[in-house]
This record gives structure tokens, C-alpha cells and sequence, in this order.
């Protein structure tokens, strides 16, 4: 059973999907269980638990009657990430770069963070920000 997993809400479904359809499996192990890049959900899996579930925002938006409000708060610092376990963070971050991400954090030592931690920060084609970690 699936305690608890993320589903994140997109604007840009396609863009999205192409992502994160091909930095999963490299990244994780997981594999697409269910969707297409012509949206509106789709869910990728490790084993037989959820890892992450992809939702049109304004295909949720219209289910749950909330399509009236505004799509995007004001400019604000990230309230959410997505963190990636990785073996290397450098082929990580080219990896994601290649499919549509944009740069944040060039990958770097953080010892202040952890004595071997390295990492790097990009961006999602739909804006979501991701931890690439390695220790």
C-alpha cells in the first residue's frame, strides 16, 4: 500500500511527462505504470509502490471544482522539491539537462549539509524544483 507518495499538479503536461518519463527510470529504477504524454495523469512506479503521480492542473481543477481560482501565486520562494537519490550527481544533472531542465545548482560538495553529501538543483520544465544527492 502507498503511504504516501507526490503527485505533482502541471501546467504543461506534455513538457512534463517527456521529462520526467526519462529521467525516472535512469534515476530512480522506476518504470511508467500507467499514461502518455497526451495527459491527463499518468504514475510512475518502484516495485510495487507509487513514486510519482503526474495530474493536469486544470484537469484536477475542473474535478475538483476549483477551476475559477487563479492558476499561479504570486512570485515566492519554492514550497516543495523533489529529491533524487543519485550515484553521480554530475551525470544526473546532464541527464536532466538534456531532457528540459534548467539549470539552478551547478553540482557541488556540501559538507556543511553532510560530510560526503553532493549536490545539484535544476529546475522541471513545469517549474518544479529537484534535488539531485549523492553521498
Amino acid at each position: 500500500m502507498d503511504v504516501l507518495y507526490p503527485r505533482l499538479l502541471t501546467a504543461d503536461f506534455a513538457a512534463d511527462f517527456g521529462f520526467y518519463d526519462a529521467v525516472i527510470p535512469p534515476l530512480t529504477g522506476g518504470h511508467l505504470v500507467k499514461g502518455a504524454a497526451d495527459g491527463p495523469y499518468a504514475n510512475w512506479d518502484l516495485g510495487n509502490e507509487a513514486l510519482l503521480v503526474l495530474y493536469d492542473r486544470a484537469a484536477l481543477a475542473a474535478a475538483i471544482g476549483t477551476a475559477g481560482l487563479p492558476s499561479t501565486p504570486p512570485p515566492a520562494q519554492d514550497a516543495a522539491m523533489l529529491v533524487f537519490r543519485v550515484d553521480d550527481v554530475p551525470t544526473a544533472f546532464a541527464l536532466c539537462r538534456t531532457h528540459g531542465a534548467t539549470p539552478v545548482t551547478e553540482p557541488a560538495s556540501r559538507p556543511d549539509w553532510g560530510p560526503t553529501l553532493r549536490t545539484a538543483h535544476v529546475r522541471a520544465p513545469g517549474g518544479t524544483l529537484v534535488e539531485l544527492q549523492s553521498y
